[in-house]
């Protein structure tokens, strides 16, 4: 059974990246786009380190390389793994599900 979280409990999502520049940076703007532009506000989307992954994280998305340093930094987090940094299908199912209030599933295997 797929790892989830109502999308209506989740306050803030982390974006979590290697070293915190460059490509992950574009990935998280898109993010905040694509969730404005579904006119979803109620979450906060925010980028930090694999490495600076809080125990309570919620939500972590992160590149496929990098799933396993967040599923030890987080064990109880939802984590959303993508392969590009941007038009990644994986963002927009985290997109789809806060704008029509569903789950956040791990796609993490």
């Amino acid at each position: 059974m797929a790892h989830s979280i109502p999308s209506s409990q989740v306050n803030t999502i982390i974006l979590a990246c290697e070293a915190g520049m460059g490509s992950s940076l574009m990935s998280v703007n898109a993010l905040k786009k694509k969730l404005k532009k579904a006119k979803v506000s109620s979450v906060k989307v925010v980028h930090k380190p694999a490495r600076a992954i809080p125990a309570d994280a919620q939500v972590v998305v992160v590149h496929k390389s990098l799933a396993q340093v967040a599923k030890g930094k987080a064990p109880d987090a939802v984590i959303v793994t993508f392969n590009m940094f941007l038009n990644d299908p994986a963002f927009d199912g985290i997109v789809d599900a806060f704008a029509n209030n569903g789950d956040v599933v791990s796609n993490l295997e």
